[in-house]
This record gives structure tokens, C-alpha cells and sequence, in this order.
């Protein structure tokens, strides 16, 4: 295992390239990575595809990054919601593209890129919007449609603590897409609230092992 143990946020996200495909962890604010995100701001990179569960909220995290202008496209589930002010307003002026996924079918999807699975058949949106175009089949009577994974080229996701072998331990909902989308990218990036020795985790806890883990950073401090 090589994962690298950043100072800073800055660092854990240098070499993103312009028209990533970046994974961003979170349901809601839970588990979002918003000092990564903060930090892929400064960086600069621009006309990215963000997968993520929503498209949003309020004016910070994801939607600070929607504000400046740097995505192209968003794939998630949920693109509206009370507070996603910011994603409505660039998808009704034309300046951002959406593709809306059902939350199963948008974690199965990574999970399968995570597995090497090239492709799987699923129930869910048959005879909607959602699925028009796509491959379907009957099976056992019933008609499955055609999904393919998706892959990133980089995770940010959100952790409770890694040890320095990179070893993640999620807390509670905060949990969500992490696992998922840290085996279907190529570089994937933590921010955890502690790193802790190597040892000081149970291994009969880790959820997302440090083998998927490229870069950890430690969450600002805020007073």
C-alpha cells in the first residue's frame, strides 16, 4: 500500500485534469467532502462530469463548484431539492447538462465498475424517461434494462478516520457512496476528521481498505 498522507487540501487534490470525471461523496451534506471540493476550486480544474447523489445545497460544497462555472455535467439522483438554487438555475439557463439516475442503479453502477462488471440488467425506470433508448431484455417474464457502470477518474469522499495505511472507518449515514465510489476511480482522495497509527483501527471495522486509498487529508479545523 502506498497512500499518501497529505497537509493540506491543496495537495490531496493537485493533478485533477480538466474533463475529469470526478465522484463526489455525500447524501445531502452528509459525508460530503467539502474541504476537497473547496480545495478543487482553488485548483482550477474546469469542465467536469460530477457523479454524485444530489446536485447541491445551498452555496457551499458542491454547489460552490457548480457557482464557479467548472462542471459540465452532472450524473446523480436527485437534482432538485429546497436548497438547490444553484444547479436549478444553470440547468434552466442551458449552461449545465444533467443525467438523472435512480439512486440504486447510480450505486450498483459504481459498484460494478469497482467489480469489473462490464455491464448488468435492472428493473428499475422500465417504461420511463429514464431508460428510453436503452437495451432491454425479458427475463423470467420480466423486462430488464440495459446499465452500464460508471467509472471516475478521481473519488473525493468524506471519512470518519484512517489510519496512515490509508484504512477507512465511516460514521453512520455519513457512510453513503463512499465505499462504492472508492473502488470505481482511479485516484481516490479521503478527508477524514482524524489519522490515526497504523494499528488503532480494528480491521474487523474498516470499511473501505487502504489498497482503494490514494490520498488522505485531514479535515481543516473550524472554530
Amino acid at each position: 500500500m502506498n497512500t499518501q498522507l497529505c497537509d493540506h487540501a491543496d495537495e490531496a487534490v493537485a493533478g485533477i485534469e480538466d474533463g475529469s470525471t470526478v465522484l463526489v461523496g455525500g447524501f445531502g451534506m452528509a459525508g460530503m467532502p467539502v474541504d476537497l471540493i473547496d480545495a478543487l476550486i482553488r485548483q482550477g480544474a474546469k469542465d467536469l462530469t460530477v457523479v454524485s447523489n444530489n446536485a447541491g445545497n445551498g452555496d457551499t460544497g458542491l454547489a460552490a463548484l457548480l457557482a464557479k462555472g467548472r462542471v459540465r455535467k452532472v450524473i446523480c439522483s436527485f437534482p432538485r431539492q429546497a436548497d438547490s438554487w444553484v444547479f436549478d438555475g444553470l440547468y434552466r439557463s442551458g449552461r449545465i447538462e444533467l443525467e438523472v439516475v435512480p439512486q440504486g442503479n447510480l450505486a450498483e453502477r459504481m459498484r460494478a465498475a469497482g467489480a469489473g462488471i462490464g455491464a448488468f440488467f435492472c428493473p428499475t425506470g422500465v417504461g420511463t424517461l429514464l431508460t428510453e433508448g436503452k437495451e432491454t431484455r425479458e427475463i423470467d417474464g420480466r423486462t430488464y434494462v440495459l446499465e452500464y457502470p460508471i467509472r471516475g477518474d478521481v473519488a473525493l469522499i468524506g471519512a470518519h478516520r484512517a489510519n496512515r495505511m490509508g484504512n477507512l472507518v465511516y460514521r453512520k449515514t455519513a457512510r453513503n457512496f463512499g465505499p462504492v465510489m472508492a473502488t470505481a476511480a482511479t485516484t481516490v482522495i479521503a478527508q477524514v476528521r482524524e489519522i490515526v497509527e497504523t494499528g488503532e483501527i480494528d480491521p474487523e471495522t474498516v470499511v473501505t481498505p487502504g489498497i482503494y486509498v490514494d490520498r488522505v487529508v485531514k479535515e481543516a479545523v473550524t472554530a
